[in-house]
């Protein structure tokens, strides 16, 4: 398979009071079309910043970062926001949307800002629709975002990541703010977006949606300890499986 991110010596560091706060240290690793990784450790560990700075939402301090065959370190500001507009999506764990637009028009909005969308206005409020279809929100389309549930603001944040067609998702504790049957159904979207191959990178600290990735990046003092490779079709059995190397690596 070929390699979509390819990080290698990445590091991190804050100044605060004249000192000196290494979040991240010397990061490598690389993630390839259509995987689902996920990135755990302890609170502090680094990573969401590790998250951030590989989706060129945050500036690195040094090392590099490939997407696709492009250096996001080397290129300019508005080059890089292009590239997140039209080739990265996001979702967060707080779910950010404009108060004045309704839910679908904040779906399309970033269709509407991207250069590289060469759909008309109507093209792009169907594709918004089509993407509401598939995860069984159509109906809150004219709604206002104070107007429907966590789970399905949730799902619309995801509808807005897919707008562009990315070739990446970018999740930080995408299910965190969620009761578990809105989780659940959040994870199920995701894990169906991730077979019909956009590659999802996220942040959790939840093992049963950890355990729903192809692969575990435990992150600890900005530094990966270890990774997992999930194996088996059995649910119960990967969340055991991958509990179990979480503890033998200090959970």
């Amino acid at each position: 398979m070929k390699k979509i991110i390819e990080v290698t010596d990445l590091c991190k560091t804050y100044v605060i009071n004249k000192r000196q706060n290494n979040v991240l240290r010397n990061v490598s690793f690389s993630v390839e079309e259509g995987e689902m990784v996920a990135i755990m450790g302890p609170s502090g560990s680094g990573k969401s910043t590790l998250l951030y700075t590989v989706s060129g939402m945050d500036n690195m301090t040094s090392g590099t970062v490939l997407f696709g065959d492009r250096d996001i370190s080397a290129l300019k500001p508005d080059a890089l926001s292009e590239l997140r507009l039209d080739e990265m999506g996001f979702i967060f764990q707080q779910m950010y949307m404009l108060k004045n637009l309704s839910v679908l028009d904040n779906i399309i909005l970033p269709a509407r800002q991207s250069k590289a969308n060469r759909l008309s206005p109507k093209e792009k409020s169907e594709r918004g629709k089509e993407l509401m279809r598939k995860l069984d929100i159509i109906g809150i389309a004219d709604n206002d975002i104070n107007e429907v549930s966590g789970g399905q603001l949730q799902r619309a944040c995801i509808c807005r990541s897919m707008i562009n067609d990315p070739k990446a998702i970018f999740a930080d504790e995408p299910t965190g703010a969620l009761n578990r049957q809105s989780s659940n159904e959040v994870m199920e979207e995701l894990c169906r977006i991730n077979k019909e191959g956009t590659t999802i990178m996220l942040v959790t600290h939840d093992i049963k949606v950890a355990a729903k990735c192809s692969r575990v990046l435990y992150l600890v003092d900005g530094n990966i300890q270890g990774e997992y490779n999930l194996k088996g079709t059995d649910t119960r059995e990967k969340e055991r499986a991958l509990n179990n190397w979480l503890l033998e690596m200090g959970w």
